[in-house]
């Protein structure tokens, strides 16, 4: 190396790869503490209520501040769960599973598990509520060639009559169906997620696979008839999550 000479020996490629290589690495770690913002600690059934965070720990609590005056969300923070007071472990040893001792549809657990989101409705862009039944937004109609499900029959798992589709709730940012508002026996209206129904044109039916047609009866009300809550979405489309497991005893047991 010539005298004066400070990058003759060195390899500029390789000292941009590990650059490229400590930049990368530096990225996974503050990526990994920021995803755990929410969710942890993890809560552990050993001894003593043992809390789990694994590497690298939670980052420091940051303050965001949320949209159209909804106020302010400290992550991470400490937050409440959904009471687990109807269920029980299979087995004496920690991480067995939990099983349902009420109605497993609304217990909490397993496929009908929810979190407890903010109690107010989504809200699009423009401060307005989201997710509306089209009679309060007269300005969104069914396509043309697309079937209309309003008054179409709602058929469920065990090929029972659950009710009648009165209305369809509309997605106003996504311009789509969200769920169905179904009137069942006594005149209760409860709503079905578009999600978990499959629309028949020719036998003018809603079809529901995951709950019974009784079982529409218990789905999660809401408060208010034009819009619903983010904890209320939470909540009746973990019902109908929940009826694809537990709806029959046979859902819960093994195929073989």
């Amino acid at each position: 190396m010539e005298k004066g000479s400070i990058v003759g020996s060195i390899d500029t490629a390789q000292v941009v790869l590990y650059v490229f290589w400590i930049f990368f690495a530096g990225l996974i770690f503050y990526l990994r503490r920021e995803d755990k913002r929410e969710g942890y600690p993890l809560l552990s059934d050993r001894g003593g209520g043992v809390s789990v965070v694994g590497f690298p720990v939670p980052p420091s609590p940051k303050i965001f501040r949320l949209a159209h005056g909804h106020g302010d969300v400290m992550a991470p923070a400490t937050r409440a769960e959904p009471p687990l007071n109807n269920v029980r472990p299979v087995a004496p040893w920690p991480g067995a599973p939990l099983e349902p001792m009420g109605n497993p549809m609304l217990d909490a657990i397993g496929p009908g598990a929810y979190a407890l989101r903010s109690d107010t409705p989504d809200l699009t862009v423009d401060g307005e509520v989201k997710i509306v039944p089209m009679r309060a937004a007269p300005s969104f109609f069914v396509a043309n060639g697309d079937p209309d499900p309003r008054g179409m029959t709602v058929i469920g798992a065990d090929r029972g009559v659950a009710g009648t589709i009165r209305d369809v709730w509309i997605d106003k940012s996504e311009i789509i169906i969200r769920y169905y508002e179904v009137e069942i026996a006594g005149g209760k209206r409860v709503l079905l997620p578009a999600n978990f129904s499959r629309v028949d044109r020719n036998r003018n039916e809603v079809r529901v696979s995951s709950i019974l047609a009784d079982q529409f009866a218990d789905v999660p009300g809401i408060k208010s008839p034009d819009q619903i809550t983010l904890l209320e979405e939470d909540k009746v489309c973990a019902y109908y999550g929940g009826g694809t497991l537990y709806a029959t005893p046979g859902r819960a047991e093994p195929r073989l």
